[in-house]
């Protein structure tokens, strides 16, 4: 472990709770509930290593299409998952943000994102970043709205304008991206932000994600020779 480049930025799509669900002849939600298991061990594990951040794809702005009975029990599920780990959030002094569009969301779930942003805004040793109803196409619009509204100039934008308007400008950059169940796609996340980082697809599905595949996508990581587009 002392010898690794341990990545400051992690970002995680989640993939394959309904997937792993259907293979046992469960329901998917079940299979979400499990995926839930799961992002609690993996923000232990790597905040145990030494990672700074990690960004996990919670619920994106296309979930919407998805059933209603699912899409519901998706946010019930968030609202409980916080409710729960809060005592544990403090403890390991963990704090938790959230990226996307999350004033359009329901009461409760609001009223819930910000007490955990309250609850946590001080704490230093580890910081989660949950994007929910999140969708990178949707920021983008949203920057050049805000651009286009603050009467900025055509010479006076710039690469550097844009990212500090996008949600995450206040987070290191993304060193490493970790998709779950074989799929090979950034299904409308970060992509302004995404531009640079390193890309681990791993073929098991996110509830059965664990330290060995975490490490696995570490080790590949450090094989990667990342130039940004010049030489060394």
């Amino acid at each position: 472990m002392d010898k690794l480049n341990i990545p400051s930025h992690i970002a995680f799509i989640m993939d394959g709770n309904g997937r792993w669900a259907k293979k046992r002849m469960m329901p998917r939600n079940m299979g979400h509930r499990q995926g839930s298991k799961t992002l609690k061990k993996i923000v232990e594990e790597t905040a145990d290593i030494g990672v700074d951040v990690i960004s996990v794809y919670a619920f994106s702005t296309e979930n919407w299409t998805r059933p209603i009975e699912e899409v519901n029990y998706l946010l019930s599920l968030i609202a409980e998952y916080f409710k729960a780990w809060m005592p544990e959030l403090i403890k390991e002094q963990i704090k938790v943000v959230f990226t996307g569009d999350t004033k359009t969301l329901p009461k409760e779930i609001i009223e819930i994102i910000d007490d955990v942003i309250k609850q946590t805004e001080t704490h230093q040793r580890f910081t989660l970043n949950v994007c929910l109803n999140y969708g990178s196409r949707n920021e983008i619009v949203r920057v050049i709205k805000e651009l286009v509204k603050d009467g900025i100039s055509e010479e006076d934008i710039t690469e550097e304008l844009i990212s500090e308007k996008l949600n995450v400008h206040n987070l290191p950059d993304i060193d490493l991206l970790i998709r779950t169940s074989g799929e090979k796609r950034l299904s409308n996340f970060f992509l302004w932000e995404l531009a640079y980082t390193e890309f681990y697809f791993a073929n098991v599905l996110w509830p059965d994600f664990d330290r060995k595949e975490l490490m696995n996508a570490i080790y590949e990581y450090n094989g990667r020779d990342r130039r940004f587009g010049g030489l060394k």
